[in-house]
């Protein structure tokens, strides 16, 4: 990662190292803080003019152009606002909304862009108050720390522009282009007493000359191979031999012309032919030259053409590079449509859902309600005012509990809702079975009270010693009022085997009259059990 801090103002360098400064500390990092400068606007991102410039090696589009600013409002009080960054600004974990301003404190931290899988956030800050003579070696470089880096950049950009416009200048430029043919570069003679003048022969090399020449100036296409260092070294080699040449051939032909003249005809005939040497090495030399300058007016239209074929290629790469971008920007966001729709559903059936309980709850409510209404009204005793147990029908078509209608019959043998003679009765255990069924569904205090009143009423005995005169073994009233422990008494009450051994009290239960004698209150109680 590298952040690159902008220059600074005359005033902070003049800052005192005692006093306290801003800045927003790297987590995990003793290095690139950030200084936030007092009345100065802090623009961070990756673009090149902000203030301090973050770039990921990991993920280079982590951060935006212009990821957020960091500004101190009049009041003093600091504030940072996301601008609409991609990956966004995250303050103690949460992220702040794009373009609102969002108030900073002490020990706030920021954190800019997401984890990356596997990893931590990578631009984690937290903001600081500290004494600038303590965290200046922490702080992030500026421009003005390291101003070679701009000079450099600058000066080879100049030397490529100028290579570009005049190639023919740098040879190294030349070594990398194309060239023409190498058949194009004829070796001179290495001496004149080994090229002798020969017509034809010149107008022959001149032809072959202008040929080479024609084709060197036909426009190249892109497929001309590399130009090669042998082949521009002989360019240079033929010119300077060819140059010598001349100048020793005008040597010669200025010492011949400036001697005395002699009726020698060798040496005249010598004369011209230095003098048609002399021009054929020039038209040679002339010939190469505008070898050269073709040569070089092809390299550069290659140059030219390769620079645009670059150009062309690295737009068409930066163009995919945006349209693979927005249509991966284009996929986010309809996948977040996608999913903001189904958590738009889930949340209407989870409401549903728990309108369907609430309804089904208040509806069990209501049956109950309405089961507990039917129990009461339709299915209770009269005489005990409880739901029926052990229900039985008499011949008038009315239900009782067995208990119950069994100790009416003591008393009067006649219905007690229609007073009509009872005939018979009869168990019902489709209204026992209705009912248990119905009281499942009742509440805990309800089961619980009719289980107790069950228990209560199968635990009791009922001692019939009228006929018979039987009487249950260990049973003695002890306490009766008139004859205690008879068994002429037809009816006493028995306790709950709950209480077996408990002494007799001898409270009073109910009143009943003694069939012997007529007309005679007795008052029953509730004997002992007699252990054996």
């Amino acid at each position: 990662m590298d952040t690159v801090a902008a220059d600074s103002s005359p005033a902070e360098e003049d800052e005192s190292s005692d006093s306290e400064v801003l800045c927003l500390k790297r987590v995990g990092r003793n290095s690139d803080w950030l200084r936030l400068l007092g009345n100065t606007e802090i623009r961070i991102g990756r673009g090149l003019d902000v203030t301090h410039q973050l770039l990921s090696p990991s993920c280079p589009l982590m951060i935006s152009r212009l990821h957020c600013t960091v500004r101190q409002r009049e009041d003093g009080q600091w504030t940072v606002t996301d601008e609409k960054s991609l990956n966004g600004v995250w303050v103690n974990g949460n992220r702040i909304p794009a373009e609102e301003a969002h108030q900073l404190r002490l020990g706030d931290s920021i954190q800019l862009g997401v984890p990356v899988t596997g990893t931590e956030v990578e631009f984690d800050y937290v903001l600081v108050q500290r004494p600038l003579r303590d965290i200046k070696h922490y702080l992030a470089r500026g421009h003005k720390e390291s101003p070679k880096a701009a000079p450099v950049s600058k000066k080879s950009k100049r030397k490529w522009s100028v290579e570009e416009v005049e190639p023919s200048t740098s040879k190294p430029k030349l070594y990398r282009c194309s060239s023409a043919d190498k058949s194009f570069a004829k070796p001179c003679p290495a001496s004149p007493a080994q090229r002798q003048p020969r017509l034809a022969h010149s107008q022959s090399e001149e032809t072959g000359t202008s040929r080479q020449v024609q084709e060197v100036d036909r426009p190249s296409d892109g497929s001309n191979s590399p130009c090669d260092l042998d082949e521009l070294q002989m360019y240079s080699q033929n010119i300077l031999r060819l140059r010598e040449q001349v100048d020793d051939t005008q040597r010669q032909v200025a010492s011949l012309g400036g001697a005395p003249q002699r009726a020698h005809p060798l040496r005249e005939e010598h004369v011209r032919e230095l003098q048609a040497q002399l021009e054929t090495l020039r038209a040679k030399m002339h010939r190469m030259e505008t070898l050269e300058k073709s040569f070089s007016r092809t390299k550069r239209q290659l140059e030219a053409q390769k620079t645009k074929q670059q150009e062309e290629h690295l737009k068409k790469q930066l163009e995919e590079a945006l349209q693979e971008q927005k249509k991966v920007i284009d996929e986010l966001a309809h996948s977040r449509e996608g999913f903001e729709e189904i958590l738009l559903a889930k949340n209407k059936e989870l409401e549903l859902t728990k309108e369907e309980k609430e309804k089904a709850r208040a509806q069990k409510e209501e049956v109950v309600t309405q089961v507990t209404e039917v129990l009461e009204n339709e299915l209770q005793c009269i005489i005990c005012s409880e739901l029926f147990i052990e229900a039985v029908i008499l011949s008038c078509a009315h239900s009782f509990c067995s208990h119950c209608i069994k100790q009416w019959r003591r008393k009067k043998d006649e219905c007690p809702i229609c007073r009509r003679a009872i005939q018979s009765q009869t168990r019902c255990l489709a209204l026992d079975n209705c009912i248990d069924s119905m009281v499942k569904n009742l509440s805990l205090d309800m089961k619980s009270r009719r289980q107790t009143l069950i228990t209560e009423r199968k635990g009791e005995r009922c001692v019939d010693n009228g006929g018979a005169g039987i009487r249950p073994a260990g049973l003695e009233c002890r306490t009766c009022l008139i004859f205690p422990g008879s068994s002429e008494i037809i009816l006493q009450m028995s306790l709950p085997l709950s209480l077996f051994g408990a002494s007799c009290s001898g409270s009073l239960s109910f009143s009943w009259f003694f069939p012997g004698f007529p007309g005679t209150l007795l008052r029953c109680c509730r004997p002992r059990l007699l252990r054996h």
